[in-house]
């Protein structure tokens, strides 16, 4: 519902007021000079809250710049989500759309960032900008400032994922790059080969994890990098697991805890104001301080690469050892779930298209149940007796 009132200001002069209920039942009112203008901007806004078509009457004056900011203050995300975001509004997306108002921002708006972003930037990079703005654009429209997401028009075309294979390392390989690693950091990679862990959950592994009477490791901390300073924070996720540890990493992280005992290492938990947590990490630097992924990543990793004979390129990070682990375990036949459980996927979905193509044929797998349930007498000796 929607009305006009005449009104007649104390100087005399006469206005005319709209009045209306936005969707939330809120009552709205704007001030005309003429009353046919006052009556049809009352009935376009009836009409538009009948359809489910309304917009705040200010939407047209907010910018993109200003609704992002606000937007992105009150996200509840884990604090390295929240500076992603803000990296990619700062360095990819503001200079593109700040200005704009939020009214004007149409899918030809996206899809010429979109082309603009894909000359530089890799494909999952410019989903994960996109996403970004997506995001912003559809708090927006529930906002009532914007109708639709411009971000999700079919004329928005993203570029499709890298569609490369993962091709895990071979043991050998793996071996070679422990042999090449300094003694107090070779841990790391039985971690990631033997365990698949990701590279900051071993940096965050404590002596209380592993549990070595039973065999198991519990995956529940992880050291991440908040600008230049370090924290705690739950596994990616926020998935805290339990994997079971193999003999031959049995055996080095104790090998290990001999040479070098742990260090007890305290650092704010979930955010840099979070309240300390103090856990007796299993790997820590020659001073006695948390690993740190811009020290061992050049410092340590890329010359025990190049010493393995294999190209320090991005693609041949630490991550590398879980796909060799998960290779392992699918090439023994544990299942999808099962592996993704023990790297801690959110979904085996992904597990599956990440790892289809290094699982045993469906082919080789009938062929050697029949053969290994038949192949001593059963059926041979069927077929000898009925003939």
């Amino acid at each position: 519902m929607a009305s006009v009132q005449r009104i007649t200001t104390p100087k005399g002069l006469v206005r005319y007021r709209a009045r209306w209920r936005d969707p939330e039942g809120k009552a709205r009112e704007r001030w005309f000079t003429k009353k046919g203008e006052a009556d049809r901007f009352a009935a376009s806004m009836a009409t538009d809250v009948a359809r489910g078509q309304y917009l705040a009457p200010d939407a047209g004056r907010v910018t993109f710049a200003d609704y992002a900011s606000n937007w992105l203050a009150i996200q509840a995300v884990d604090p390295s989500t929240r500076q992603a975001m803000g990296i990619y509004l700062r360095v990819h997306i503001l200079p593109a759309l700040g200005s704009a108002r939020l009214a004007d921002i149409r899918p030809s708006s996206v899809a010429g960032l979109v082309h603009r972003l894909s000359e530089t930037l890799a494909p999952r990079t410019v989903r994960q900008v996109i996403a970004t703005l997506s995001a912003i654009l559809a708090a927006a429209v529930e906002d009532g400032l914007l109708r639709t997401n411009p971000a999700t028009a079919k004329s928005v075309r993203l570029p499709r994922p890298d569609s490369r294979k993962v091709e895990p390392w071979t043991p050998a390989q793996v071996a070679a790059i422990q042999v090449a690693m300094p003694a107090r950091y070779s841990p790391l990679v039985t971690m990631g080969a033997g365990l698949g862990l990701r590279q900051g959950e071993a940096f965050g592994l404590a002596v209380e994890d592993v549990d070595f009477l039973r065999g198991v490791v519990t995956v529940q901390r992880q050291v991440k990098m908040l600008g230049s300073r370090l924290l705690f924070a739950l596994p990616k996720g926020r998935k805290v697991r339990t994997i079971p540890m193999p003999m031959v990493v049995r055996d080095h992280l104790a090998a290990h805890l001999a040479a070098y005992p742990a260090r007890e290492i305290t650092l704010p938990f979930g955010d840099l104001s979070g309240e300390p947590m103090t856990a007796a990490l299993l790997m820590t630097s020659r001073e006695g301080k948390p690993l740190n992924r811009n020290y061992i990543n050049p410092g340590v990793w890329k010359p025990a690469l190049v010493a393995a004979g294999i190209a320090p390129t991005r693609d041949h990070g630490s991550h590398m050892l879980r796909h060799t682990y998960a290779s392992v375990l699918l090439d023994r036949g544990v299942s999808i779930r099962a592996v993704s459980e023990h790297l801690g996927h959110s979904d085996p979905g992904f597990t599956l298209r990440t790892y289809t193509h290094l699982m045993p044929s469906g082919e080789d797998r009938v062929r050697a149940a029949i053969d290994d349930s038949w192949g001593s007498g059963g059926v041979d000796a069927g077929l000898a007796s009925s003939e």
